[in-house]
């Protein structure tokens, strides 16, 4: 195996790419339907051709970005109380919550759930439809980076997730119908995963460009960190031909950037957890609902399924987080080299997980518009809930700023030395 820093004497074959996780090149063989690649250094799974279509992920993109029209414009949910009706709907939870000054989460909120999965999927969707006609303008492999950037920070799966534990939580109390917006948005959200699932990253990359033919002679290698094409080394701080990204032998200060992002979310967990999320307003009495609080409401409702999966996504997960990238750059600093595939891994856990733990504040988003019955009963946004959806924001970039390569870099090196 040679590592894709410069430090490699050679290239492989004109299949080769780097691991974006160790940063060693790979020679990719031609790989049989239904076969999984895996990196023998780290475990990361380089390629899978299993349950792959750019057919079937055309198909998907194009579904989910049409139906996320009528699930952000119909109503959700619609709850009853002696007589009237409220109704739910995306941009009336953002309204809610920017009427009443709590403008970070209005804004972060209609971001991951209005705007960007509309840009995800639009563009996914003309990327997938252009290769498929055989087109390639030259903004084709931008326009497919950035795709699968907003990968992470399109979140109808987790949006509809919330608004199921919010409809749990007015249900246990009132009447609540399902609205055509929340059956468009089940369909959104079964179509965002199943897009991801259908969609083969790499045979998309090799319709945009193939990887090149490597030269003869000895040379030093650099890779994509977006597109992993393998690059003669001379070519440092160029676009990528492939994606357009500036070619980096690694991610730029990323310890500083991931230091800063860890200790303001250290800073900001605690006050998360602390202070309540909402305040509900119960026949003239003010009821305050931390994290915690929440929990207990649904272990008391006999919802303990959804009780575990808050305290996961919203308590533990967090934690899990900021606790591990503490650990990676602990690792990168004292040069370790214990356990790097276990730290790897986790890593790849971290970065996927991340998003998940906006449940929380998504569950208040859907449930604070239909709970607005004057002064018997209403609710709103608490301190508790701008520090937690910074939190996990800060996480969600740290994750992806920090280089998991910089352990195996400083792994070799100690060993070198």
């Amino acid at each position: 195996m040679k590592q894709a820093i410069g430090r490699a004497s050679c290239y492989g074959s004109a299949m080769t790419i780097a691991c974006s996780d160790c940063g060693t090149l790979q020679d990719l063989p031609p790989l049989q339907r239904g076969a999984t690649l895996v990196c023998p250094v780290c475990r990361s799974r380089l390629e899978r051709t299993a349950g792959r279509s750019l057919i079937a992920a055309l198909a998907c993109a194009i579904a989910t970005f049409l139906l996320l029209f009528p699930a952000n414009l119909l109503p959700l949910m619609q709850v009853s109380m002696l007589g009237m009706s409220r109704g739910s709907r995306i941009y009336s939870g953002v309204a809610r919550l920017w009427e009443h000054h709590w403008v970070i989460p209005a804004i972060l909120v209609a971001l991951f759930v209005m705007i960007l999965p509309l840009l995800r999927f639009g563009l996914l969707s003309m990327v997938l439809a252009l290769l498929r006609l055989g087109r390639r303008p030259h903004w084709l492999g931008r326009g497919y980076r950035w795709a699968m950037h907003l990968d992470s920070w399109a979140m109808p799966d987790v949006f509809l997730l919330g608004a199921a534990v919010g409809y749990s939580r007015v249900a246990a109390n009132l009447p609540v119908t399902v609205m055509p917006g929340g059956f468009c948005l089940i369909g959104a959200a079964l179509g965002c995963m199943l897009t991801r699932v259908s969609l083969d990253r790499r045979t998309v990359w090799r319709a945009i460009g193939m990887e090149q033919e490597p030269p003869a002679h000895a040379v030093g290698a650099i890779s994509c960190a977006a597109c992993e094409l393998v690059l003669p080394e001379d070519q440092l701080l160029t676009p990528c031909p492939r994606c357009g990204l500036r070619l980096r032998a690694r991610k730029p200060v990323s310890m500083m950037r991931t230091l800063a992002l860890v200790i303001a979310g250290f800073v900001l967990y605690f006050p998360a957890n602390l202070y309540p999320m909402s305040t509900d307003l119960q026949m003239g009495t003010h009821v305050s609902h931390r994290i915690i609080d929440g929990i207990l409401d649904l272990f008391g409702a006999g919802l303990w399924p959804l009780g575990v999966l808050i305290f996961c996504t919203s308590v533990a997960i967090p934690l899990l987080k900021l606790a591990g990238l503490s650990w990676f750059m602990f690792s990168v600093k004292r040069a370790s080299r214990k356990r790097l595939v276990l730290k790897t891994s986790l890593h790849r856990f971290i970065d996927e997980i991340g998003r998940w733990s906006n449940l929380d504040v998504f569950t208040v988003a859907v449930f604070v518009p239909v709970l607005q019955f004057d002064s018997l009963a209403s609710a709103d946004a608490a301190p508790g809930s701008t520090a937690f959806i910074l939190v996990v924001v800060l996480t969600m970039i740290a994750s992806q700023v920090f280089d998991p390569r910089l352990m195996w870099d400083a792994a070799l090196e100690f060993r070198g030395g």
